[in-house]
């Protein structure tokens, strides 16, 4: 097994960056996911309530975050290291806030004219804790960025092949990998071979991760990341055949164990 691709999403629910190498650190891979688009009540907007998101191209610097979208000047966004700090929460049903820093009216406004509502962007100074301790398998204390649970997540290109052939047998059009947002992807295991990995440890190079759990997919795999347009694919398949407990499972959730740099190509062990 090898790892082939690696992404980030330097605005949590913006467009991907594809790498050829990243730092791994405690909290996910350098630059992911620090910055949230919040509301007027401080909730994260992401593709979930906001399918324009995917019109967002981030890009991370030293010192800051560069933006850009069809239809609008690109605009640099420095780190508000010394900017007003306001509590936010990840979505509105997780009650535990998160201490960030906004990022000012120029960014606000920016966002507010691509998005068409009044919108602050913020960053994470801070990787901390937003989901209490009982709400994950494998906790990862204070250490997470703005993801959703996890700090990483995995997908074996082998599983979005056999989707994609149920996909075909229903007359449905293939996904690509990029539906399912993952952070890095995995070619030469068996199809849904992540599923026996839960709790055990990966090596990716030189890097430990654990394997944490299968990732529960939403409503954001049914969006075009290059468009926005939302169908009802490949939720509705994946219902079909990968409904565990009521969740809908593509992909594994992974924990750091270790830090240091990442490229494509690495080999992956899983350790029994």
């Amino acid at each position: 097994m090898r790892l082939t691709s690696i992404h980030t999403y330097p605005v949590k629910g913006c467009h991907r960056l594809d790498h050829d190498g990243a730092l791994v650190q405690p909290w996910g891979l350098a630059g992911d996911r620090r910055w949230m688009v919040v509301d007027a009540d401080g909730i994260g907007v992401t593709q979930r309530d906001t399918p324009r998101m995917v019109a967002l191209r981030a890009a991370v610097h030293t010192g800051g975050l560069s933006l850009r979208a069809d239809g609008q000047p690109d605009i640099d966004v420095p780190e508000p290291t010394g900017g007003d700090q306001i509590d936010v929460r990840t979505f509105r049903h997780r009650h535990i806030p998160v201490p960030a820093l906004a990022a000012g009216p120029a960014a606000d406004a920016w966002l507010g004219a691509l998005l068409g509502r009044p919108v602050r962007l913020v960053w994470l100074a801070q990787p901390t804790r937003h989901l209490a301790v009982e709400e994950r398998p494998y906790d990862t204390g204070d250490q997470v960025s703005f993801a959703d649970a996890y700090p990483l997540l995995l997908a074996n290109a082998a599983s979005l092949d056999a989707l994609n052939g149920w996909l075909a047998e229903a007359g449905e059009e293939p996904v690509p990998m990029a539906r399912f947002r993952p952070n890095l992807v995995v070619e030469g295991a068996p199809a849904w071979a992540e599923d026996d990995w839960v709790g055990q440890s990966l090596r990716i190079g030189d890097l430990r991760f654990r394997a944490a759990g299968p990732c529960e997919r939403c409503v954001v795999t049914t969006t075009d990341q290059e468009t926005g347009v939302r169908g009802k694919e490949p939720l509705r398949t994946l219902g079909r055949h990968r409904n565990v407990q009521q969740k809908l499972l593509f992909g594994l959730h992974l924990v750091p164990v270790d830090s240091g740099p990442l490229a494509m190509g690495a080999p992956i062990v899983v350790d029994s």
